[in-house]
């Protein structure tokens, strides 16, 4: 139930902001908002990994093998 509210808060504060400043809504699209989730998730991470002693260490993705 908490959640329903916070989120009814969100746009009613969203919204607000949109009159008052007379903004456009502007769509970020999928591309974008999936990048912005995922340096989210990785700077979670990473505080996760320090508050556990462990850093992280970026590495290149393997390439994909293709049968023949």
């Amino acid at each position: 139930m908490s959640a329903l509210v916070a989120t009814a808060h969100k746009i009613a504060r969203t919204v607000y902001y949109m009159l008052k400043h007379r903004a456009q809504y502007c769509d970020i699209g999928a591309v974008a908002y999936e990048q912005k989730q995922q340096a989210r998730e990785l700077n979670y991470l990473k505080k996760k990994a320090a508050k556990l002693g462990f850093t992280l260490v970026q590495q290149e993705p393997a390439p994909i093998m293709t049968p023949m």
